[in-house]
């Protein structure tokens, strides 16, 4: 069994639009609906589950999912006051020990079925494997006050994490039970699940597969969307530990 968990529990105060970002306008459909079409759509996928901010269940299920569409059977989850403790939360949601979770944000609706597609066969093989892209521009770190450029830092080997990032279900829970118990925190799933000693493969994502933090990134992405864009994108594999 595959799972998609995909993660919209937050209230975007970034954003600063009239709405969660989740929840915006992109070119007709609201962006966590393209989200959850993107796996609807792949094969490989079984189920869905979607986490949204507490109290937000009933009107995405009635207002969103209702009118969303997909085909694949959906549970919704409260998420809790990090993207942490939603994950969590989503995990705890599905229940299983067996097979394998694609947990991926909803505010990167852009990302292609054939990155969803080779993120998965990648963890089959390896237990856990994330989108990601190599950096490409040079990379400055300042000193005290960001005021002047303390050094450069060279970018062969460097990889800006994306999502989706897929687990088997037992290695991504234990990760994150461990990480409750000891009062851990980081940016991404697959930090807690590197920790363990586990190795994590690199499957090269795309450009397009960004996160909508801002409403200049809604537009980039409906710019993008209005060009036909993204072209199918990502495969190309790597491995680190």
């Amino acid at each position: 069994m595959v799972y998609a968990l995909v993660t919209a529990g937050g209230r975007g105060r970034r954003f600063g639009g009239p709405v969660p970002k989740q929840y915006a306008d992109l070119a007709g459909v609201p962006v966590v609906v393209r989200t959850l079409r993107a796996f609807d759509a792949c094969p490989a996928v079984d189920r869905l589950v979607l986490v949204v901010p507490a109290g937000d269940e009933p009107w995405v299920r009635q207002s969103l999912i209702a009118r969303a569409g997909l085909a694949k059977p959906l549970g919704i989850a409260a998420g809790g006051v990090s993207r942490q403790e939603s994950v969590f939360a989503g995990l705890c949601a599905i229940g299983e020990e067996d097979g394998l979770v694609a947990i991926h944000d909803a505010v990167r609706p852009l990302v292609t079925l054939r990155c969803i597609e080779a993120c998965i066969a990648a963890a089959r093989e390896t237990g856990a494997a994330i989108a990601a892209v190599p950096l490409r521009d040079t990379l400055k770190k300042t000193g005290p006050g960001a005021a002047a450029i303390a050094a450069t830092i060279a970018r062969e080997g460097l990889w800006l994490a994306q999502t989706p990032q897929v687990f088997r279900l037992g290695l991504i829970r234990a990760a994150h039970e461990e990480a409750r118990r000891l009062g851990l925190t980081a940016t991404d799933d697959a930090a807690l699940v590197e920790r363990r000693g586990a190795t994590v493969r690199i499957v090269e994502g795309s450009p397009f597969n960004f996160k909508i933090t801002t409403v200049a990134d809604l537009e980039l992405a409906a710019a993008v969307l209005g060009r036909g864009l993204p072209p199918p994108g990502g495969g190309r594999k790597g491995e680190h530990a």
